[in-house]
């Protein structure tokens, strides 16, 4: 397994600790144009305020567009479209609509998604994590290519999470056809799916200036990623009483939506990046791979981290890759 020689942390200047607005201190976005899915609440919220206030233009595609009225309402240089992920002709049209402008696409961070869901499929028998997580922004991607493309510069961040450490892809049965479903392995393969398309996509595009990221934004408290968890999970990994409240020293430990959205303005922006791709980021740093010699504890979320040689390598992106394009009958050429 040949790995990316970069996937290893470096002085970065910042940690877990840090915030959005001091990743972005300095920095001059004006003209720069961004699209970040599920822009409006948790994380991209804070993302979609803070890029806009070092002057970029951020569009937000919205599946719920009155939620998104309502938590983007008063931020300058903000649009709002029409994008629902698990929608192949949602994507389309979006898609169709912002090429049709002429703009560039200097940054398509990729940050919607869910978790905790029961088996669900889209109308081509895609289970729905793998669906929204992973297939539909490759699709979206590959629609938006020739704005990347133009910008001369462009990064695409792909939203990821310490769950893929919670399952390889499963290459033979993506879709939990013929196994038991088990949420958090349909999530974890969707997140480890992300990380290879950063891989695979870095590959390919750096030679038209374009690098791709993968993330994890860290253990956040106060998004809605978790509204359909059972709360006898979070009893069982320790988080939470008996009672279904956080314990206050977990609480204490996880990062505030500030700090949770660092590292994806981290990855969209620090000058560090520019000459390197294709690697899997956390706490506004590279990640050390994990091989075994770090110690997870869930009751601590600072010892939630690492990256999964398996989620990293460059075969399985490929072959990842190939079997996308399959799934959802497109050919994603970067030319």
């Amino acid at each position: 397994m040949k790995l990316n020689n970069l996937q290893h942390p470096i002085n970065s200047g910042f940690n877990a600790a840090s915030t959005a607005n001091e990743v972005i201190s300095g920095i001059d976005l004006s003209e720069k144009i961004v699209v970040i899915t599920g822009g409006y609440a948790g994380i991209g919220l804070e993302t979609t305020k803070t890029l806009a206030s070092a002057g970029a233009t951020v569009i937000v595609p919205a599946r719920d567009l009155e939620k998104a009225k309502k938590n983007l309402q008063g931020i300058e240089n903000v649009e709002i479209e029409k994008l629902d992920l698990i929608d192949p002709q949602s994507i389309e049209a979006f898609a169709e609509k912002f090429i049709s402008t002429g703009r560039k696409l200097d940054l398509l961070i990729n940050n919607a998604g869910i978790m905790w869901v029961p088996l669900r499929k889209d109308s081509r028998g895609i289970e729905s994590q793998l669906a929204t997580n992973y297939l539909g922004p490759f699709h979206l991607t590959a629609k938006l290519w020739q704005a990347l493309k133009n910008a001369n510069g462009a990064r695409v961040i792909n939203v990821s999470s310490y769950g893929h450490q919670m399952s390889p892809f499963d290459f033979e049965d993506p879709n939990f056809e013929n196994k038991e479903y088990h949420t958090l392995a349909g999530y974890g393969q969707s997140k480890t799916a992300s990380n290879l398309f950063a891989v695979a996509l870095d590959e390919r595009a750096k030679k038209f200036n374009v690098r791709a990221y993968s993330l994890h934004p860290g253990s956040v408290y106060g998004t809605d990623l978790g509204r359909e968890e059972p709360m006898d999970l979070f009893i069982q990994m320790g988080t939470h009483d008996k009672n279904g409240k956080i314990k206050p020293e977990v609480e204490a430990k996880l990062k505030t939506i500030p700090q949770g959205s660092a590292t994806t303005v981290w990855c969209a922006t620090s000058p560090l990046l520019e000459n390197m791709g294709g690697i899997y980021c956390e706490n506004c740093n590279i990640a050390e791979i994990d091989n075994g010699q770090i110690e997870h504890r869930f009751d601590d979320p600072l010892t939630i981290r690492g990256v999964q040689p398996y989620s990293i390598d460059p075969e399985n992106a490929e072959r990842l890759w190939k079997l996308s394009e399959e799934m959802i009958g497109l050919k994603f050429d970067i030319i």
